[in-house]
């Protein structure tokens, strides 16, 4: 109890200065937590989400770009490929489902994708769950009607009734709008995948829209697989990556996603880095803290002397006046890491469809806390040192 008041009131005198402190142990610890949750959870989350395919066929070109363009809607498509070979596909013997998708339009931003109604009512995009309907009703592929994402729906403020026009090319631009309007029929219930930030119409609506080349209406962008096994894949890699040089079967969709993640993991061991030195930075703040009060408190550590309290007490308290701060620091630190977290994800939920879990449990949460008040103790060995050799008779003397 004597230790606690003796750090409790050192803490009060100091304040201003303990507050400061604590706020930036609190930033570096929501920074560091942030980075290595936002690491752990966007490379789980990217390499497990493939909403329910195997594999996707596509024009020749990068797997990664087909897999970006085609699964995650992002980067641009690397070109069509002809309807027969999505029959082809289609009737394998080793291909237990093949979904045809066009890309090419979009609607202010959000991309407009061609289908077929089996996408929504066949394909399970994680184990046992299809996509399901907040609102109404999936389209009918002969008509001009549309099925809008969660997120898509909710940014472009459209529910079922309303009306739109689409753009053509993938970056919105007000001149490039079609003349065909389409009908929002159904507004899909949010399932923390892409697919809740595309607008899904028809594939032949997409496939004959004005100002599409006439020559290309049957073309297919890609055609996403479902395969009856995992040697299947590797018979069909073979067939269309290795023996032939017009296609790109792209396959596994985990193990390419894997690999970009190994492209970029410089960057996160770059963010890492710069979060270990703000942490260092911080508790190196603790020690100067610390350190400066020393001068003022040599007084009140004399007097502590000669009431009893032993060297090791003293040097102790200080210790432990380091850690708590650390502690006070961490504490906050969770505040900053939601806050930090929550911006992140709704920057990647927006761009990907993804949602990061922002209260998912990781190991961090319990060895950034232990470690950072570790290393603010270990930064009050010093003041300590100097508290262990005050001299009890020089500090005791009348001040004149």
């Amino acid at each position: 109890m004597t230790l606690l008041l003796i750090v409790r009131r050192s803490l009060r005198q100091h304040a201003l200065s303990t507050i400061i402190t604590a706020l930036s142990i609190a930033l570096a610890g929501g920074l560091l937590m942030s980075v290595w949750v936002v690491k752990e959870q966007s490379q789980r989350t990217f390499t497990q989400v493939n909403t329910g395919f195997d594999a996707v066929l596509g024009a020749r070109g990068s797997k990664l770009q087909l897999v970006l363009n085609s699964i995650f809607h992002l980067e641009a498509s690397p070109g069509n490929m002809p309807a027969s070979d999505y029959e082809y596909i289609r009737r394998h013997p080793a291909v237990k489902m093949a979904i045809p998708i066009a890309v090419g339009d979009n609607l202010r931003g959000y991309r407009i994708v061609g289908t077929i109604p089996e996408l929504f009512t066949r394909v399970e995009y994680t184990p046992g769950r299809h996509f399901a309907l907040a609102s109404g009703r999936f389209f009918d592929p002969a008509e001009k009607e549309a099925v809008v994402g969660s997120f898509a729906a909710r940014k472009l403020g459209l529910s079922v009734g309303d009306s739109f026009h689409p753009f053509h090319g993938l970056i919105y631009d007000a001149a490039n709008q079609h003349p065909e309007t389409y009908h929002v029929v159904g507004v899909l219930a949010p399932s923390n995948t892409p697919a809740d930030k595309v607008v899904w119409i028809p594939i032949h609506g997409l496939q004959t829209m004005t100002g599409h080349d006439p020559r290309a209406a049957t073309d297919v962008s890609a055609v996403l697989v479902q395969l009856r096994s995992p040697s299947a894949g590797f018979m069909l890699d073979i067939m269309y990556n290795k023996q032939g040089n017009r296609l790109t079967f792209a396959y596994p969709i985990g193990a390419i996603m894997a690999e970009l993640f190994q492209k970029i993991g410089w960057f996160d061991r770059v963010l890492s880095l710069v979060a270990y030195l703000v942490a260092l930075v911080s508790a190196a703040g603790v020690l100067v803290a610390i350190y400066n009060s020393m001068e003022s408190r040599r007084r009140d550590i004399a007097i502590l002397r000669a009431l009893g309290a032993g060297r090791f007490f003293i040097s102790g308290a200080i210790v432990f006046e380091a850690a708590l701060i650390g502690a006070i620091g961490m504490a906050l630190a969770f505040g900053a890491y939601v806050a930090i977290v929550s911006v992140v994800a709704a920057i990647i939920q927006a761009q990907t469809g993804v949602l990061i879990e922002t209260f998912a449990y990781s190991a961090v949460m319990l060895w950034a806390p232990l470690g950072m008040v570790a290393l603010c103790g270990l930064s009050g060995l010093l003041p300590a040192w100097k508290a262990y050799r005050t001299d009890v008779a020089e500090n005791l003397a009348p001040i004149s």
